[in-house]
């Protein structure tokens, strides 16, 4: 590669380290998966320059920025740079490739690095993700884990996953157990476009002749929008397999997966309430009585019965036909051993 061609993200793993400097917000929001971000401009200096451009001239605003980016990267060079190898190849990005990264190339290969820049910068990554998330998904043999609540799909996809398959699991990436009481205390949802990122980066490791494990999934997770083509792909061509549990298991499993709610007894009565439209005061004030009176199990149960089986039910119906005659696989052991067993029963049969 000469180093006037231009830079793609087919050539992202060519690079000793991706290096975002955008502003701090702008990473946050989304950025390329495994980049660092070293910012030439902050929050507050980005918008300071911005507002310049718009209000008095360009000439101003390059003049300060100018002396703002060059502060920053003589930061970056004595913080972070400092014991890099002469070796070190660097792939740097801002918004669109222009004057912020420019600039930190320029000096880094001034030092005498091989520093390159992201040509179309964040924007031409962001085209990238949307194009191969409309059409990697056609391309894989989905293998959609299918079952009712709290049959332990999540668990059995991080079993299939440590064992080595490839496995897209869309409530890890969206931080979010996908129904009405599926938020993780403490781990707010990504924004939009990470999520994409992160799907986009797990579907560009996988092959093609190799099938991917994922949980029967409704168009969002949380607040997150499933890619179309994922959807499409599951429920056009996944193979279903079905998950068979007992109910007395399942309110086990679920117990454990939602333990906060049994620590924090308040919040899931409040969550109950988005449901009054649904079921109407008296049940919701019925299964806030059990919660004060920790009927744990009763609750569970009737939760199963009255909302989310029949929930699960219909959706199910509609896009998995051969739902009750798919491949299948009974849980019985929902120990930490059992699962990895599981997951060996699945690939070894």
């Amino acid at each position: 590669m000469r180093k006037t061609d231009p830079i793609t993200v087919a050539q992202l793993a060519d690079f000793d380290e991706i290096i975002d400097v955008r502003s701090p917000a702008e990473f946050a929001e989304d950025h390329i998966p495994g980049a660092v971000s070293y910012p030439v401009l902050n929050n507050e200096e980005r918008v300071i320059v911005g507002t310049l451009y718009k209000q008095v001239s360009d000439f101003e605003a390059k003049k300060v920025g100018a002396a703002l980016i060059a502060r920053n990267i003589a930061h970056h060079l004595e913080a972070h740079f400092a014991n890099k190898p002469k070796s070190w190849r660097p792939l740097i990005y801002c918004w669109r490739g222009g004057s912020r990264s420019g600039a930190m190339a320029h000096i880094l290969n001034q030092v005498g690095w091989r520093a390159s820049k992201f040509d179309g910068g964040y924007k031409a990554y962001r085209r990238s993700v949307l194009t191969d998330l409309a059409s990697i998904p056609a391309t894989l043999q989905f293998i959609v884990v299918c079952g009712m609540t709290g049959s332990g799909k999540s668990r059995l996809l991080q079993a299939l996953q440590q064992q080595g398959e490839q496995v897209l699991d869309l409530e890890q990436i969206a931080q979010h157990r996908g129904s009405i009481l599926g938020n993780i205390p403490d781990a707010p949802q990504p924004s939009q476009k990470m999520f994409d990122s992160q799907i986009w980066w797990q579907l560009r490791q996988f092959q093609p002749n190799r099938p991917v494990y994922i949980e029967a999934e409704s168009k969002k997770v949380g607040k997150l929008r499933v890619p179309e083509q994922i959807v499409a792909s599951m429920w056009q061509q996944g193979q279903c397999l079905r998950l068979n549990i007992s109910d007395e298991l399942r309110v086990e499993l679920l117990k454990a997966d939602y333990e906060h709610y049994l620590l924090d007894p308040d919040s899931l009565k409040h969550k109950l309430t988005y449901l009054t439209q649904s079921y109407g005061h008296a049940q919701i004030e019925q299964w806030q009585a059990w919660i004060d009176a920790g009927l744990w199990n009763k609750l569970i149960s009737d939760l199963l019965v009255r909302h989310y089986d029949p929930h699960y039910t219909k959706s199910i119906g509609l896009h998995y036909p051969d739902y009750a005659v798919a491949r299948s696989l009974s849980v019985s052991d929902i120990s930490v051993d059992g699962w990895p067993q599981l997951a060996r029963q699945l690939t070894h049969s």
